[in-house]
């Protein structure tokens, strides 16, 4: 015996099928007649920031527009679908959304305005110009997502970065298509950090994302931090906190996308992403509102997808091409490094380095803790010299730091340790060449001669 639908059922599937036929011919989803038929739906219901639609198809990652009360539309994308039900996310805020309101896909995917004309603006995780400075003249458009480049087409990390930042190019050094990691609570000074390997770097194009900071830091970072000199060679990507989730995403997906265009031209891109964290919690609120299973701390599996998805579109291009030396901060919760995601950065990363409250409070900055921190490619782009150099400095580092207490109280005897009796003499001379004024700037050469004098000069008497 066969089973059929209930009459109200059938008369509300009717419905929708008319509504379709009468309505689902328009130009790029905003309504118009044209270029071909295009199902609509109809918004059944609104949870939060998920949106859930009847009657229209649409792929994932396709944008929708959806229509609001003063007869507007607000833009939304497809992140899920489960039998007749599609789900969606708006990138925008949303305000005066109706039940029954009409859903019209574009089967577009978002793109993006590329061109040298972003050269030393600030925009939005839509391309729209924050600045005040007028349209930006654009040369191209991308795809946000990207295109896959074959690993072993891939040029190696052969060559240092000159990041500007002393401690880090004598012992963290840095190679041009190295993606890095910068793991720091709040407070320790990883802005500033950022705001200095900006203005010193000797990349030849800077890309910053600002993904879910405070919306007051964008300005500080933009005016303060970068400074007139660092963005007269930036392209800054704003999508700070007050933002819905998917603009987030977006954010960090234009910045890439804006770093790749650079990298094709055979430039050397420094893209500096704040915050790797951000990006994260961005997805696991788009992953749990459609029905997500969490897992650890609440974030579902996509995340642990889409973070790989990203990193890796940094790096080194096909030969000939130019290369993305990527900085992604990470948040350490709590100051806990074994944080999810801090957990999951290292294992994808080509290194990490760690800002230290410990060192911070001691008045040191940048307050990079050298013993915790490591380059993965410091075998391919220093030399036995350098690398010998490294691991003397950080011996001396470390062997202080194990006596830090016993040196503090007088109490530790000399003759003990020669390791900690040579740190404890050099440690004034130490503890100079790992801080760096803000307003200073330390090229590779003058890293590399002042670890030389520090590590290869006589003990102090």
């Amino acid at each position: 015996m066969s089973l059929s639908p209930a009459p109200a059922e059938w008369a509300a599937a009717r419905n929708l099928r008319l509504a379709a036929r009468l309505d689902g011919i328009t130009l790029d989803g905003t309504g118009g007649a044209g270029h071909g038929l295009v199902r609509e739906g109809i918004l059944r219901r609104a949870i939060g920031l998920t949106l859930e639609a009847v009657g229209c198809e649409a792929p994932m990652g396709a944008s929708c527009k959806v229509e609001v009360i003063d007869g507007g539309w607000v833009d939304a994308e497809v992140v899920g679908f489960s039998g007749d039900r599609t789900y969606l996310m708006p990138s925008a805020e949303l305000h005066g959304l109706l039940p029954n309101a009409r859903v019209v896909p574009s089967y577009k995917r978002g793109g993006v305005e590329v061109g040298e004309g972003l050269l030393g603006r600030v925009i939005d995780s839509d391309g729209v110009p924050l600045d005040g400075k007028g349209p930006i003249r654009a040369e191209g458009n991308v795809g946000m997502a990207g295109v896959a480049i074959n690993p072993l087409a891939r040029e190696p990390i052969i060559q240092p970065l000159d990041v500007g930042v002393r401690a880090i190019n004598a012992l963290l050094p840095i190679g041009r298509g190295q993606r890095v990691g910068l793991f720091a609570g709040s407070g320790v000074g990883k802005s500033t950090l950022l705001g200095m390997m900006t203005r010193y770097t000797a990349a030849d194009v800077i890309v910053v994302g600002l993904i879910g900071e405070r919306g007051r830091e964008v300005r500080d970072f933009v005016e303060t931090t970068l400074g007139e000199e660092g963005l007269r060679r930036a392209v800054v990507v704003a999508s700070p906190a007050d933002r819905p989730p998917l603009a987030r995403l977006h954010g960090a997906y234009r910045a890439t996308a804006i770093a790749e265009w650079f990298r094709d031209q055979g430039l050397n891109v420094l893209l500096l992403m704040d915050s790797l964290t951000r990006f994260a919690q961005a997805q696991r609120e788009i992953g749990l509102s459609v029905g997500e299973p969490p897992t650890t701390r609440g974030y579902p599996p996509s995340v642990f997808a889409k973070l790989p998805a990203l990193v890796e579109r940094a790096g080194n291009g096909a030969k000939g091409r130019g290369s993305i030396t990527a900085f992604y901060t990470v948040l350490t919760e709590g100051d806990d490094p074994q944080d999810p995601i801090a957990d999951a950065a290292r294992a994808i990363l080509d290194g990490h380095i760690l800002l230290s409250r410990r060192v911070a409070d001691s008045g040191l900055y940048p307050a990079i803790d050298v013993e915790s921190s490591v380059s993965r490619v410091v075998q391919d782009i220093a030399d036995d010299v350098w690398r010998a150099r490294i691991r003397k400095l950080k011996r001396l580092v470390s062997a202080y730091s194990a006596n830090r207490d016993l040196i503090a109280i007088g109490a530790y005897q000399r003759g003990n340790d020669p390791v900690t009796d040579e740190a404890l003499d050099r440690w004034p001379e130490i503890m100079e060449f790992l801080g760096q004024d803000v307003h200073a700037s330390a090229d590779l050469s003058h890293s590399l001669n002042a670890l030389q004098q520090l590590v290869d000069s006589e003990k102090p008497a």
